[in-house]
């Protein structure tokens, strides 16, 4: 409705993100699971990255108006409301992953993509390699090789080329 602007003066809440089970869980056992993993998970999963910290903190944060906001007026009434602060966290922030995808998309739609049919291949990691490339994360790129290698193939054999 592009003339109704009574949404605006609706009072700010919060997203409710303390009541997530993901929020609940990182409060309630983050820092426990950070103090055990080098003698409890080291050995089967590998070395703890500091960022993982720094990632799970900054989403505590996330929309909380105690650690920031900044005040929105609206210039049509005055109005005014608070906005919190958000991590601009991606992968582990739900919400601030989410606002990410759809920037990330508007952006390929707009200056990347021609205005042509797309399709997605997803190419997932068997288990074992997974645990292959733990310690040895330059296999990782060896495996992007082959992804890639196989889809340049299937698509030659599907449209006929063979350059």
């Amino acid at each position: 409705m592009m003339g109704d602007y009574s949404y605006k003066r609706a009072v700010y809440h919060t997203r409710g993100s303390e009541a997530s089970p993901l929020c609940r869980l990182c409060n309630n056992h983050y820092e426990g699971f950070e103090q055990c993993y080098e003698e409890r998970f080291r050995g089967k999963y590998g070395f703890f990255r500091r960022v993982i910290g720094q990632v799970v903190r900054q989403y505590l944060t996330c929309g909380d108006l105690k650690n920031g906001f900044a005040r929105v007026r609206y210039c049509d009434c005055s109005d005014t409301y608070l906005l919190a602060f958000s991590c601009k966290g991606r992968w582990f922030c739900p919400s601030c992953h989410a606002k990410k995808v759809v920037q990330f998309e508007e952006s390929l739609r707009d200056t990347i993509l021609y205005p042509v049919p797309h399709r997605q291949y997803v190419f997932t990691i068997p288990v074992m390699l997974r645990l292959c490339s733990k310690y040895d994360r330059g296999l990782l790129t060896g495996l992007c090789h082959c992804a890639y290698e196989s889809l340049l193939l299937f698509l030659r054999n599907t449209i006929g080329l063979t350059d």
